[in-house]
């Protein structure tokens, strides 16, 4: 398999790099405008070009994958679908160009993946699995927060998407968890936001959000996200007459609350954690691993993506919902 990697920054070296893992048999071209980057990559094999153009005049591919920032992947999905190219995107935070991308996609016959990497935890699975299985109301409470500053400590906030306020560090958290609360409690009909600033963080948008979300089959949820958090925090506690979870953000601390004994009781969803020391305890290579293995099975045919383009869609509408009130 022949890969093209647009974007080499962290996200796009770290595709190549476990795309590597699962086949060491396949060939990752890149792109990026920058020389450092370019000239870094070829420690790992890859080819880098300055342009999507020049890579493309250069070779075929097999599929694509854009690894850039949430802004310029629609001009990018276009023009990597025009080439006849399966796409791979990371996160969007915004709708920009989905009708025509998804038209294109479709006319042409070719995959238009999106990358939703909670959706392939084994602890939100579980989650999900043991809250379908009890078909009772549940409430759920999750905090999500780390210091923006903390999240690329090798450069300036101002200088990456966090930066914008259309891709903001608190509207990725939602992006990035918002589809797995969807789908683990289904559709949310009514919201009520409170929002404001802790901090002294030169952004555009509020830092701090409390947000309580009425999902249509009754589950009430309460979120609480930041980017001023000192200690990275992903805690999250679902309750229901008989059932009570407890997740601190890391396959170590999951856990179960046994009425007969009275205790937590851990829950184990891997029998192994690949983990960057780059990041926080909560950030787990598996789930990557797993998403860019789906992304490999829609492309032979095997498998069908977790995420679509058409549910992120409403996931937008739904921050966008939240970000207005």
């Amino acid at each position: 398999m022949k890969l093209l990697i647009v974007g080499l920054g962290s996200m796009g070296k770290r595709r190549a790099r476990l795309a590597k893992g699962i086949d060491p048999a396949v060939s990752i071209s890149g792109v990026d405008s920058a020389p450092d980057r370019r000239e870094e990559v070829k420690a790992l094999g890859i080819r880098a070009y300055e342009s999507v153009p020049a890579a493309l005049a250069a070779g075929r591919y097999d599929a694509a994958l854009v690894c850039t920032a949430p802004l310029t992947h629609a001009a990018l999905i276009g023009q990597l679908l025009d080439a006849g190219l399966p796409v791979f995107t990371e996160l969007n935070l915004v709708s920009d160009g989905y009708a025509e991308n998804l038209r294109k996609a479709k006319e042409k016959g070719l995959a238009l993946f999106l990358s939703s990497t909670m959706l392939y935890r084994g602890e939100t699975q579980y989650i999900k699995r043991q809250v379908q299985a009890f078909q009772k109301p549940v409430n759920y409470i999750y905090h999500i927060g780390q210091y923006l500053p903390d999240w690329h400590p090798w450069e300036s906030y101002k200088n990456f998407f966090v930066g914008d306020a259309r891709t903001g560090g608190v509207r990725e958290i939602f992006g990035i968890d918002l589809p797995w609360l969807l789908d683990t409690f289904g559709p949310v009909e009514r919201v009520h936001v409170e929002k404001d600033r802790l901090s002294e963080l030169e952004i555009p948008y509020p830092d701090s959000y409390f947000v309580t979300l009425r999902h249509k089959n009754g589950t009430k949820g309460m979120l609480a996200v930041d980017v001023v958090s000192p200690k990275a925090v992903r805690n999250f506690e679902c309750f229901g007459e008989g059932l009570h979870l407890f997740w601190e953000g890391n396959p170590k601390a999951l856990y179960r609350f046994n009425p007969a004994t009275k205790e937590k009781e851990p829950v184990n969803t891997y029998a192994s954690v690949e983990h960057d020391a780059r990041y926080s305890d909560n950030v787990v290579e598996n789930a990557y691993v797993d998403e860019l293995q789906n992304f490999f099975d829609v492309l032979a045919g095997k498998g069908k993506p977790r995420y679509s383009f058409e549910q992120d869609r409403e996931t937008i509408r739904l921050i966008e919902t939240i970000e207005e009130a």
